[in-house]
Order: C-alpha cells, then sequence, then structure tokens
C-alpha cells in the first residue's frame, strides 16, 4: 500500500508539470474558475455596492462638517487677528490733558464732569464761579472763533467763492466733513459751517484763502489774541484739529466777549440749522449745540469743540436769573456731560441769583 502511493505521488509528479505546459499560457495563468467564488465575488460587491449608498449622505454630512469646522476655523482667526488690534487700540487711546495734569481729582459742590469751569458775569467781570480756570489746554473748535473774528475783522468779501481743494482735508485727526474736494461755497457760507456745524474744512479754507495764505492767517490769529489781552492762549492753526491751539478759561472768557460784539458771529453760532447748496444737492447742516437746539435757553453766543487731548468744551454767552454770563466748561468726559454740567450750573444760578437778586454772589470751587 505504501509502494502504491509513492508510484502515485511520482507519476502525478512527472505528469502535471507535462500538463500544464499543453495549456495555452493565459489560461495557465488564469485563476481556476469556480461558480461558488464567482457567487460569493458577486454578492460581496453588491453589499459593498449597497453599503457605499447607504454611506453617501454620511460622507456628504461629514464634507459638510469639514466645510463648516474650516469656515469656523477661518472665522476664529480672523477674531484672533482682529482681537489684537482692538486691544492696542484701547491701550493707545488718547487721554486729554487735563487729566493727564490730574484736574480730574478737583471735587467741587456741583459735582461737575468737566475739570475747567468759570462763570462770570460779562458786564462786571464778576466771577460767580470758578474752576481749575488758569490750566492751560487744549481748545478744540473753540479755535473757531478766533478764526471767525480775524475773518471779520480784516474786511474781506463774504461773496467771494472759495473751493474745497486737498489742502483742507485733515490728515492730523482724519476728521469726516460733509464738504467734499471740489466743493465751492461763499465766504459766509464757510463762516456760517465752521461755526454752526463746526466743518473743519470750511475753517480751514478760511485760513487758506486769507490774504497771504495760511501763515499769514494764523500769525493774525495770535496777534489778535495779544490785542485782547489773552496771555495764555497761542494758536497754530485755523481748525482746533491740532493740541497746539490752547488756551486757559479765564483767556477763552475775554474771547466770548470780543466775538460777542459781532452780530455776525452771534447769528451764525446760534443758527438751529441751514441748508447749503453744494453741486446739485442741498446739505442740511445742524447746530452741534443741543441746547441750542433744545431752545430753553436764551444763548447769544456758543461754540462746542471736541478732540481726545482737550475733552469735550463749550463757551456761551447766556441770559440767566436777569443776568449776562459767559460760561465756559473744558475738558469734560462723556459726549453729554457738557451739556449736563450747563444744566446743573443754570439751576444754581438761578437759586442763587433768584434768590438775593441785589446782592452779588462769587462762588469760588
Amino acid at each position: 500500500m505504501l509502494k502504491c502511493s509513492r508510484f502515485f505521488c511520482r507519476a502525478w509528479g512527472v505528469l502535471l508539470p507535462l500538463f500544464i505546459l499543453t495549456l495555452p499560457m493565459d489560461a495557465a495563468t488564469r485563476p481556476v474558475s469556480d461558480p461558488k467564488v464567482k457567487t460569493i465575488k458577486k454578492n460581496k460587491a453588491t453589499t459593498h455596492a449597497k453599503s457605499v449608498k447607504s454611506l453617501r449622505p454620511v460622507k456628504k454630512i461629514k464634507k459638510t462638517e469639514r466645510t463648516s469646522n474650516r469656515v469656523f476655523r477661518k472665522k476664529a482667526v480672523q477674531i484672533r487677528s482682529v482681537a489684537p488690534v482692538k486691544s492696542v487700540a484701547a491701550k493707545s487711546a488718547v487721554a486729554s490733558f487735563g487729566s493727564m495734569y490730574g484736574l480730574d481729582k478737583t471735587a467741587d459742590p456741583l459735582d461737575l464732569k468737566s475739570n475747567v469751569a468759570l462763570v462770570i458775569d460779562s458786564q462786571t467781570n464778576e466771577v460767580l464761579l470758578s474752576k481749575n480756570s488758569s490750566a492751560v489746554l487744549p481748545i478744540a473748535s473753540i479755535t473757531k472763533l478766533m478764526t471767525s473774528l480775524v475773518v471779520l475783522d480784516a474786511g474781506l468779501d463774504l461773496h467771494e467763492i472759495m473751493t474745497i481743494t486737498e489742502a483742507d482735508v485733515d490728515t492730523e485727526k482724519r476728521s469726516a466733513s460733509r464738504l467734499e474736494v471740489g466743493t465751492q461755497l461763499t465766504r459766509a457760507e464757510m463762516l456760517h459751517l465752521a461755526l454752526m456745524s463746526s466743518e473743519n474744512r470750511a475753517a480751514h479754507a478760511l485760513g487758506r484763502y486769507y490774504p497771504g495764505g495760511l501763515t499769514a492767517f494764523v500769525r493774525a490769529m495770535n496777534i489778535r489774541a495779544q490785542q485782547l489781552q489773552m496771555r495764555d492762549t497761542h494758536f497754530v492753526e485755523p481748525t482746533g484739529l491740532s493740541s497746539k491751539n490752547q488756551s486757559s478759561a479765564n483767556d477763552l472768557a475775554i474771547l466770548v466777549k470780543a466775538t460777542n460784539q459781532n452780530s455776525l458771529i452771534r447769528e451764525y453760532s446760534t443758527s438751529q440749522e441751514a441748508t447749503v447748496p453744494v453741486g446739485n444737492r442741498a446739505l442740511q447742516f445742524r447746530n452741534t449745540n443741543g441746547l441750542v437746539r433744545g431752545g430753553t435757553w436764551d444763548i447769544a453766543l456758543q461754540k462746542t469743540g471736541y478732540i481726545a487731548e482737550a475733552g469735550r468744551c463749550l463757551v456761551m454767552q447766556v441770559s440767566l436769573a436777569g443776568r449776562e454770563l459767559v460760561m465756559v466748561l473744558l475738558d469734560s468726559a462723556g459726549k453729554y456731560s457738557r451739556i449736563a454740567d450747563a444744566e446743573r450750573i443754570r439751576r444754581w444760578v438761578t437759586q442763587q441769583l433768584g434768590s438775593t437778586a441785589d446782592v452779588r454772589r462769587v462762588r469760588q470751587l
């Protein structure tokens, strides 16, 4: 039996190579086909196709999720890139000069938010209220009162057409203006907008059109300040955008009284609104002083001002309790704080002077 099996094994070892050599080359290399194998493969392919088909929605969801994740990551990167800029801007915010000098530490019974305050009788120069009135600080657009005074003192033609140019664009504070380059208005209209709406380009154009140009105009501003004995006052430009335009409340009271002598400055500074033709359009401008628009005050002359270094500023010539008063508020924090301070002072003055009409009270804070 063992010999027989050995015989068959040897015979099979000899015959199998000969059988393979008799087959075609492709058949020799092709795997043996088995119906069962084909069925299994077919079933596997069908099952795989079904499984892929059933997974397609899942793939779409995953794709959407990946897309949303990419968008989210992109937004997150944008947020992270913006956040440091905001924090740097917050840290680099300019503090007012009054705060840097410590004037905000000065207490007063009226709890004024303005670091500087002065109220005087314009006829007698009697001081009714004083708080840091000798401090020399930036005065922002209060400058435009001197600008208007110099223009009108020169007797220039108010009907002359003036053109806003690139030279009038603010490159220091980059403040906005509704007067585009190329806008043409009369000198009177420029003066009106500078006083009522505090238009910086209009004020700059007034100085630029002065005989001798801007340099001559600034020189005239400082000469006029000396003539008025404003010893703490200095100007470098006609708009007030520069923090180098500085004065004290005592000097500004003198300026208010001087400009109050000019009827056109009084009229223009207290106009509630005005419509000005600009090209093919008619632009409406409003007064920057809410007390003028409110109509509950008797204001003969006023001017507001603001730059970061100066804080919120306000000067007025008003009638209170039968008296003609000059009110100066400088370096106030908060958009509406100077208006609130003015209301506090009005109530205080009315109480003080109303109860003792014949007695002159002086209150030094």
